[in-house]
């Protein structure tokens, strides 16, 4: 009884500003889990600018990288009750990372409200204009010749990284991660020739693809992006086991009131709705999400179990 009372006590000056009708009435922290440059900036930074104007307060990106996301993941976590502080969640830091790493240090259901999905897109595997393959199958051909092949990624327990490993694993090839501290330094470094290969999130690849600095051999959803049309899925080119598709969404903290989660939901919906964001949207390759609270819940639930799966039959570790 005691300990029940108390947390109602806690709760209260939380609930209160929730329901405070001059909320927000300080700027809003906007918590980026990963670097600048990347899909989770991106994304955030763009819905930073249509919300921030509509609320009265500005919304104030802070990129928090770090573990694949959950160091950013874990300040809303610590943060409960707190209604001026959100985050940009993903499938790195709340469908692979908390499978994949051992002591976690929050957990991604009920340390969190989660309020809506903001966007999917897929995965591309880009090669240096240099490297002699020009296809997927060529690519594979070329990794069984070499006795593998390196790739690297925008950090380990991304969807990048695990999407090669599915590849890896679908074609029979060794496919070497090299973890980066983002994904501006592992393109560089691509394009350069220091790695030959790179799993990158569509929206930042396409700028490179486009200017010829790197090719793209497959792309890793269920059909091709309309950014990118003449370039097949890993499914059209003969591995459907290596399907997957990013995704990214906005969480508040827990310890909130459920009207709180609504009316951020209501919010989100509204700016993906705004045909200034679609088009941004559509011209990197961003397909905007659908669905309240519940669904974005039972998206990461069923991702957690997904992901579990699959890094327990793969034995993939975090290098």
């Amino acid at each position: 009884m005691f300990r029940r009372t108390l947390l109602t006590a806690l709760a209260l000056p939380a609930l209160a500003r929730a329901q405070a009708p001059n909320w927000p009435d300080h700027p809003i922290r906007w918590i980026i889990n990963f670097p600048p440059g990347g899909a989770a900036d991106t994304l955030s930074r763009a819905l930073c600018d249509s919300i921030g104007s509509k609320l009265g307060q500005p919304l104030v990106p802070e990129n928090r990288p770090g573990a694949g996301g959950l160091v950013g993941a874990d300040l809303l976590a610590k943060a409960h009750g707190d209604t001026h502080m959100v985050l940009m969640s993903s499938a790195a830091s709340h469908g692979i990372g908390p499978v994949l790493y051992a002591n976690v240090p929050y957990d991604p259901l009920k340390d969190f409200q989660h309020v809506a999905l903001v966007g999917t897109f897929p995965s591309v595997l880009c090669v240096n204009t240099d490297f002699p393959a020009r296809t997927l199958p060529e690519f594979i051909a070329e990794a069984k010749k070499r006795g593998g092949i390196s790739y690297g990624s925008g950090g380990n327990g991304t969807m990048n990284h695990l999407c090669g490993q599915l590849l890896a694993k679908a074609a029979g090839v060794d496919l070497t991660h090299v973890p980066y501290r983002g994904s501006a330094p592992a393109i560089t470094d691509t394009i350069g020739g220091q790695i030959p290969a790179l799993m990158e999130s569509l929206p930042i690849a396409l700028p490179h693809l486009r200017g010829g600095r790197l090719r793209a051999l497959a792309t890793s959803e269920a059909t091709r992006a309309a950014t990118t049309p003449d370039v097949p899925t890993f499914a059209e080119a003969g591995f459907p086991q290596a399907q997957s598709t990013n995704w990214f969404g906005f969480s508040i903290a827990a310890g909130l009131p459920a009207a709180m989660a609504t009316r951020w939901a209501g919010i989100i919906h509204a700016a993906l709705a705004d045909p200034k964001l679609r088009e941004r949207f559509a011209g990197i390759g961003v397909v905007p999400g659908t669905g309240g609270p519940a669904e974005y819940t039972g998206l990461i639930s069923s991702e957690l179990t997904r992901w579990r799966e699959v890094i327990r039959a793969g034995n993939i570790r975090a290098e």
